[in-house]
């Protein structure tokens, strides 16, 4: 059962920015793209205060994803990907991003906190950062 509210063309969009956040860090880490995208329309808390919809969190200026930005977001959805992006609605939630609301890839290690929040893990080339559960009880 999903989790947030998303209608086809929503589950599209999400898998296209999966894709194009970390279509080289494979399924799992695509998947965590996902998981960190639901968690900002759940959340309800910090940069994303009002933020209820899919294309709101995509789309999201200042804060949002610097995929969108690129040619590459716009190709079409693929099955594989709108696939992970259905899991993601439904509530699948992968370590580290499971309560994460922000990532990144540094060109090194990750740093302990970003933006004033706790690193939560590192998955291949990014690095995962969630808030405390009393700042977003929300992704919790």
């Amino acid at each position: 059962m999903a989790v947030i509210k998303a209608n086809s063309e929503d589950i599209k969009l999400l898998a296209r920015l999966m894709r194009a956040e970390a279509e080289g860090e494979g399924e799992l880490g695509m998947l965590m793209v996902g998981n960190v995208g639901v968690n900002r329309v759940r959340g309800n808390c910090l940069d994303f205060r009002n933020i209820r919809t899919i294309p709101q969190m995509v789309y999201q200026r200042p804060g949002g994803f610097e995929a969108t930005t690129k040619g590459y977001f716009y190709q079409r959805a693929r099955e594989k990907e709108i696939r992970l992006a259905e899991r993601a609605v439904n509530g699948e939630r992968q370590h580290p991003a499971t309560n994460a609301l922000w990532f990144f890839r540094p060109t090194g290690q990750c740093p302990s906190t970003w933006w004033n929040q706790a690193h939560s893990g590192r998955f291949k080339s990014h690095c995962f950062y969630a808030p405390s559960g009393s700042d977003c009880p929300g992704v919790y």
